[in-house]
């Protein structure tokens, strides 16, 4: 079933009323890969009445008023990415597409969509005292003090923005069934874990953060805060933290619990449409539908810790993996749906080969403070072995009506290499069975400077992957090619570099790249961070950090001239090649070309 978007269809339900309303920034897809659709189903499944209403309108009350007053709480998100990365490319012009708008057109979610949301049930909801709870990644990776790219500056939590009364952060199934239960009890809720809120007094038995004002008066503060705030993230170690905005304070509770394998299973067995509902369906084509409708979750999580990536903050440090028999399930009844072609576009998480690899001492023991898993090299207590993942594959292929499975998740090339058991299996599983005409991974670059302030390897495992993986194309009498996913103007990054870049790619790699993105600078990262302050956090030294957005395009240039940039724009909206890279894949052509491969065999 649907979650009910009009009182229409509240009342077939059976309802009066609902307990909860969830506002979304991106249209409902009632799909695990929706956010605002997992945690209402799974408030739905706890046995509490769960409106949705998506992209309203922000300049009526048309939209807001349609499910009425919740009896417990409005629950916001500005959807799955943040709303001002949605709307803005990293050199803040406005995009004009959204695949998660009916129609594609960027005209439905506005800028800072959390704010603007709570503003919205504010001006029509004036009279009643029901809590605002902000949640999602944009207020997840908002929730301190944080610098905005968009506005140049630093802000302040978002929770005192948006003038909320509740922030859920990180994956909120739990802190938001937490609340939902403690509110219809009538109990204390300001203990609960995953949740922030705002207080006059600190809480003295939590870490004390620099203030507001402490960080924009000195940016070393700042560095002190975010270090502070990144070292207690991790739900077995992590302290709760409070920062002071004013004369007022922001209360971090500590994070939710992990997962367990059981509550993923359970979480991901919960019934999903997979499909668009059918008041916004008739707005437009969703464009996201098409990747996310036959993609299959494996775990959650994500030990890499990319210094410009966020995945650590939100879902965590460590991987938690659902059991094969629910993967398989999951994709039995995605396989029985009548329309299906046969075609899985997606197995994986934050990174696929990640699935079922996870530190023993870590989950027992917590993240640690002063090491990474996978940089500068692997911890030795990381034991890296693919073959649950090899296992899982060959019975996902067994499975009636499945014809391809795609491995569109990012996979970790170095962690292939460290596996010297089954890594070139698990490698030629992959070139085999679950590739069609390209693998896309991720280097960012390949000189060891930059490298090291993204925490990313260098061009030897890079180059000896490359090998590996042409040489497996050639055992099978294939010809499939590796896509390489690369940033321009990173914090420390010069166009000498991008240069240097240039020569590898052409003399080692032997290919023009055709995917470099300028870095976008979004919340909560170590690289944004080095972006704002000009400062290296781990030696707290002056740093180069490109900030003009017309040398940042000429860094790009180096490696695209822009008139190659706009051709290869113009025909991905033709070949499949493009789509498969950026995981809208054209179904049609992959069968063919996954058909002229098994001719040949």
């Amino acid at each position: 079933m649907f979650l009910p978007t009009t009182m229409e269809e509240v009342r077939k339900l059976g309802w009066e009323e609902l307990d909860i309303i969830l506002v979304s920034g991106d249209t409902y897809i009632d799909s695990s890969y929706n956010g605002s659709a997992v945690i209402g189903k799974w408030l739905l499944k706890h046995g509490f009445k769960v409106g949705i209403i998506a992209q309203p309108d922000i300049n009526s009350d048309e939209d807001i008023r349609r499910l009425g007053v919740p009896k417990l709480y409005w629950a916001i998100s500005g959807g799955c990415v943040d709303s001002m990365v949605a709307n803005y490319t990293a050199t803040k012009k406005k995009r004009k597409q959204d695949d998660f708008t009916p129609g594609g057109e960027n005209n439905r979610r506005p800028d800072r969509a959390v704010i603007a949301y709570t503003n919205l049930i504010k001006r029509y909801f004036k009279n009643y005292d029901i809590p605002i709870v902000i949640s999602g990644i944009e207020s997840s990776l908002r929730r301190i003090t944080h610098y905005d790219y968009w506005s140049n500056s630093l802000r302040r939590p978002i929770i005192f923005d948006a003038k909320a009364d509740i922030l859920s952060y990180g994956m909120g199934e739990k802190s938001m069934l937490a609340l939902a239960r403690a509110l219809k009890g009538g109990r204390e809720w300001r203990g609960i874990r995953g949740l922030c809120y705002i207080a006059k007094d600190k809480n003295e038995s939590y870490v004390e953060l620099p203030s507001y004002e402490e960080c924009v008066a000195d940016k070393f503060k700042f560095i002190d805060a975010f270090n502070s705030f990144y070292l207690n993230c991790d739900p077995i170690t992590a302290k709760g933290l409070c920062q002071k905005c004013g004369d007022r304070y922001l209360i971090q509770n500590s994070p939710s619990e992990n997962f367990t394998s059981d509550e993923l299973d359970e979480i991901y067995s919960m019934d999903f449409e997979r499909e668009v509902h059918p008041y916004y369906r008739s707005m437009g084509e969703v464009r996201a539908l098409d990747t996310i409708r036959n993609s299959v979750t494996t775990h959650r999580g994500c030990y890499g810790e990319c210094n410009f990536c966020a995945i650590a903050i939100h879902q965590g440090r460590t991987v938690v993996s659902r059991s094969e028999d629910s993967i398989v399930e999951e994709i039995k009844e995605i396989a029985s749906a009548p329309k299906f072609k046969g075609y899985i576009s997606d197995v994986g998480g934050p990174t696929a080969n990640m699935y079922q690899v996870e530190c023993t001492k870590k989950l027992k023991l917590g993240a640690c403070p002063d090491r990474r898993c996978l940089y500068p090299k692997k911890c030795p207590a990381l034991k890296i072995d693919h073959s649950r993942q090899i296992e899982l594959l060959r019975r996902l292929k067994k499975i009636d009506k499945i014809k391809k499975i795609f491995i569109a998740s990012g996979i970790r090339y170095d962690m292939i290499l460290d596996d010297s058991k089954c890594g070139q299996l698990y490698l030629e599983e992959l070139v085999k069975d679950h590739v069609s005409g390209q693998m896309k991974i991720a280097p960012e670059h390949t000189e060891d400077k930059v490298l090291s302030l993204m925490g990313k390897d260098g061009k030897a495992p890079l180059k000896e992957f490359k090998d590996r993986f042409y040489k497996v194309n050639e055992k099978y009498g294939l010809k499939q090619f590796l896509t390489y996913y690369l940033i321009a103007a990173h914090p420390g990054c010069d166009e000498k570099d991008m240069l240097d870049l240039k020569r590898f790619a052409s003399a080692e790699l032997k290919v023009n790249p055709e995917q470099v993105q300028i870095f976008t600078p979004t919340p909560s990262t170590y690289s944004t961070l080095m972006y704002y302050t000009e400062i290296n956090p781990f030696t707290r030294k002056k740093m180069f950090v490109e900030k003009d957005n017309g040398r940042k395009q000429r860094q790009k240039d180096i490696v695209i001239p822009q008139e190659k940039s706009v051709k290869a724009k113009s025909e991905s909206k033709s070949k499949i090649s493009d789509k498969l890279s950026s995981k809208k894949t054209n179904f049609k052509q992959v069968k063919k070309n996954f058909n002229n491969k098994e001719k040949k065999r």
